[in-house]
C-alpha cells in the first residue's frame, strides 16, 4: 500500500509539472515540491496521532 502512495505521489507531482492543478497554493508549475511537502506533514501527522491513541 505505500509504494502504491508513493507512486500517487510521484505522478501527481508529475502532472502537476505538467500542467499546474490550479489549487490554492498550486497555481504555477515551480509549486510541484508543496506536494512533496504536504505528503510529509499529513504522514508526520498520522503517525503521532496512531501514537497517542
Amino acid at each position: 500500500m505505500s509504494k502504491a502512495i508513493g507512486l500517487l505521489l510521484i505522478l501527481a507531482m508529475l502532472v502537476h509539472i505538467i500542467r499546474p492543478l490550479g489549487l490554492p497554493g498550486l497555481k504555477r508549475r515551480a509549486d510541484f515540491w508543496k506536494v512533496a511537502v504536504a505528503a510529509i506533514v499529513i504522514w508526520s501527522v498520522t503517525l503521532l496521532v496512531r501514537d497517542f491513541s
